[in-house]
């Protein structure tokens, strides 16, 4: 069985995400979308509410779980069993950003970084433009799933 995780704060789900998630579930068997908690940093959105983000958007999907976690992610692929950390890329900048953790990954562990280019239309959305967004009470809903709504 073909495991995956995908590691990100999700603060909050953008349709980049979504996008990476649904096509990851056609190369692996099952995706784990791990919430990383991080004490240092500040969040919009609540662990609970990230998380019940990201459940309400595959509700349907057998193939996709979502846990959370803290410390290294190759540290929690070595817990849970997982060989590959699934990635989205959006331009040049993620590529550099991204090789330089998968190279370190890869001393640290025998995990395997598989990357995928995010779609044309989802390319330019980034969590933090989302929430600049929703601070600034523009129409975040265009970027992100039906899930993910301020109430």
């Amino acid at each position: 069985m073909k495991r995956a995780i995908f590691p990100g704060s999700f603060d909050p789900l953008t349709l980049g995400h979504y996008d990476i998630i649904k096509r990851g579930v056609t190369l692996f068997d099952e995706i784990i979308v791990a919430i990383g908690v991080n004490s240092d940093k500040k969040y919009m959105f609540t662990l609970q509410e990230r998380k019940r983000f990201i459940e309400e958007a595959f509700k349907d999907e057998t193939k996709i779980k979502v846990t959370t976690y803290q410390g290294l992610t190759v540290d929690y692929c070595k817990e849970i069993g997982v060989d590959f950390i699934l990635r989205g890329l959006r331009n040049p900048a993620d590529f550099e950003f991204e090789k330089a953790i998968a190279h370190t990954n890869r001393d640290l562990a025998p995990i395997e970084t598989v990357f995928l280019l995010t779609s044309a239309d989802t390319s330019y959305i980034a969590s933090s433009i989302v929430r600049d967004v929703i601070r600034n009470h523009g129409d975040y809903t265009k970027l992100v799933p039906k899930s993910v709504r301020i109430k």
